[in-house]
């Protein structure tokens, strides 16, 4: 049978605030063209009619999204139709899949989407300018061509270092990513899946279990979002070889000297053949939960390779090749589930001259996550070798606190000019959770976003107001007070002129309270004056925040999340102020009164890291977290 839609009662109300459509869509479309005139509603009814090519799935999704617009819909079957619909929505096979074409004229509209999932992104634009239209008071004539830059856009999300969120958080997220036209999905994990027989390592970490990543994949399917599995399968294996049952597998069971420092039970050792078969039982168990044809094994970051168990056979054929013969090894075993393997292409890159080797139907992930990242030098290394790859950026939020979003954005926006500019394949933001996963989601909302936005579509995102964009798209704000303040918050880092890798100067204080600040290469940067003003620049930023007009449905919790994470970043500086007073610059040397003021402003803080933790995430994974604030803590005795 053959459908309609109707739609009735278009609440259009006009108010007093004026905004461009194009603050109203994110991603900035590849061309937008507006023209005189206003989209004729006549009745106020609106019929969405099917062409010959049956795509009532993607019509139906987003008529729930038009519904919070002021639509109210109904379904009727195509016989009731006694006039010419004001909607037409189409499947044109001569645009690309995801590509779509929108024109709104006084007439009515008409949509052409390239497949399902192009038509879809065009009812999501549709959407979209359904807000304009309810803001100022009629429907605009446009006309919109579009098509994403990347084939693939996603977003991984740490769910390793401690933080894994409810299954309602992740409907939620998912939510917000499809409007974005994000299409995959990752959780990046270590030990974060309930496997059957591994329950020692995930006993306390609150796991996605079976079922849920089976909920989680149908939802984000009738999203057109892929999710796509993660299992760290050589290197960042600690959760497991921490473990005596474990320890056997791990290439140094004992410390040994890395480039990083003495290191022991972080990588797997690939001349152990309990390594592979422990990842053969991993990928049996995990992957049938998955719908995708893709997944990543990771890999990345193997420091303790050639100086343990494998280090004669590294000596004779090169750590290199004993790097990628246990790559291909686990390529092979992901092939027998009928998937394509993802994998960091950092290690391989130290080896450019094995990366011609690497299978053409294993695609390379190439991250950084420094503004000044060569991502233009090492695209082309995997181009050259025929390789497909994607370029991995991510939001700088991670050893952060609240963020270092100048950094986070330069990186962004370098991984997306040179990622187009090279032919990579898919444009993969990450937010990472090293040391306890400190930052609230809510100061990772304009990475996320503007990553969101430069995946679609390089040129015309580059330069928007991330700002204005997650007041309008996020927190629904339309005095845009909030976004404003939130992206301030993640810059005021720059107000201390203290930079430090991977990190910002406010984590760093904590994390290296036991060293001097006059003499550490990092703390010594710090100064009294920038310190007084970062503290009233953030404590501005807050205060604004806390009285933005905004309407989003988590608006109590985004407070909540910024004040909390604040005010820990406010901390630093006063823990900063006091040591600067003294002659050594240590802790110790504080005075007494001071340090007690201190212990009691941290120890509140952690109270509160606890209770807002759980407003959006698991327990398991808290204890951790809390724990390395409780360290710094100690260090105040």
């Amino acid at each position: 049978m053959k459908y309609i839609f109707f739609l009735l009662s278009i609440l259009i109300a006009p108010n007093n605030y004026a905004a461009s459509l194009q603050s109203y869509l994110l991603p900035a479309p590849a061309s937008l063209t507006l023209a005189q005139g206003r989209l004729n509603t006549g009745s106020s009814t609106v019929y969405i009619a099917e062409s010959d090519t049956p795509f009532s799935k993607p019509l139906i999704t987003i008529l729930h999204s038009l519904e919070q617009s002021g639509f109210a819909p109904r379904l009727m079957p195509y016989a009731l139709a006694y006039e010419t619909p004001l909607l037409h929505a189409s499947i044109d096979t001569r645009h690309a899949p995801q590509a779509y074409h929108l024109q709104i004229s006084e007439e009515g509209i008409q949509l052409r989407g390239g497949s399902l999932q192009g038509l879809y992104y065009g009812l999501l634009s549709l959407q979209q300018i359904a807000h304009f239209a309810i803001d100022e008071g009629y429907w605009p004539c446009v006309s919109i061509h579009d098509e994403p830059d990347f084939e693939r856009r996603g977003l991984m999300l740490d769910i390793s270092r401690d933080k894994v969120p409810t299954m309602q958080s992740l409907f939620e997220l998912v939510d917000q990513l499809a409007q974005w036209k994000i299409n995959e999905l990752q959780l990046y994990t270590e030990h974060t899946f309930a496997y059957e027989n591994h329950h020692t390592v995930w006993q306390d970490a609150s796991p996605m279990t079976a079922l849920q990543i089976q909920q989680l994949d149908a939802y984000c399917r009738d999203h057109y979002i892929d999710l796509v599995p993660n299992q760290n399968s050589f290197g960042h294996m600690k959760r497991w070889l921490k473990h005596k049952e474990y320890e056997h597998l791990a290439e140094l069971p004992k410390p040994g000297k890395t480039i990083w420092g003495w290191m022991s039970r972080t990588s797997l050792s690939p001349v152990e053949p309990g390594s592979l078969e422990l990842m053969k039982e991993l990928y049996a168990e995990l992957l049938p939960n998955f719908s995708s044809p893709y997944f990543n094994i990771g890999c990345d970051e193997t420091v303790e390779l050639g100086v343990g168990k494998s280090k004669a056979l590294c000596n004779k054929i090169g750590k290199g090749r004993v790097y990628l013969d246990f790559l291909l090894q686990l390529k092979e075993e992901v092939g027998k589930h009928g998937r394509k393997t993802q994998f960091w292409g950092d290690i391989i890159l130290n080896h450019p001259e094995l990366i011609p080797e690497l299978p053409k139907d294993m695609t390379a992930l190439i991250w950084g996550y420094e503004a000044d990242y060569p991502f233009d030098r090492h695209c082309a290394q995997f181009k050259a070798a025929g390789l497909p790859y994607y370029v991995c950026p991510g939001t700088s939020t991670w050893n952060a606190i609240i963020g270092r979003n100048a950094n986070g954005f330069a990186n962004l926006k370098n991984a997306a000019v040179n990622g187009k500019k090279k032919g990579a394949w898919g444009y993969l933001n990450t937010n990472w959770g090293d040391n306890g996963h400190w930052q609230p989601l809510s100061v990772c909302y304009p990475g996320i976003l503007y990553g969101a936005a430069l995946g679609w579509n390089v040129e015309a995102n580059s330069n928007i107001d991330i700002a204005a964009q997650v007041s309008q798209q996020i927190l629904k704000d339309k005095s845009h007070q909030s976004g404003e303040a939130l992206v301030a918050l993640g810059n005021a880092y720059l107000k201390m002129q203290a930079t430090t890798a991977n990190s910002n100067i406010f984590h760093q204080l904590l994390r290296r309270n036991h060293r001097s600040i006059h003499s550490d290469r990092w703390l010594k940067k710090v100064s009294k004056k920038n310190t007084l003003a970062t503290l009233s620049f953030i404590q501005q930023q807050l205060n604004i925040l806390e009285q933005a007009p905004m309407s989003c449905a988590d608006a109590k919790i985004v407070r909540m999340e910024t004040r909390q994470a604040a005010q820990l970043a406010m901390h630093a500086c006063h823990l900063a102020l006091a040591k600067l007073a003294t002659p050594d610059g240590l802790f110790k040397s504080i005075p007494a009164d001071e340090k007690k003021k201190l212990r009691s402003e941290l120890k509140t803080l952690i109270t509160e890291h606890r209770r807002i933790w759980l407003l959006r995430n698991r327990p398991g994974g808290l204890k951790d977290s809390a724990a390395k604030m409780e360290r710094v803590l100690a260090s105040y005795q």
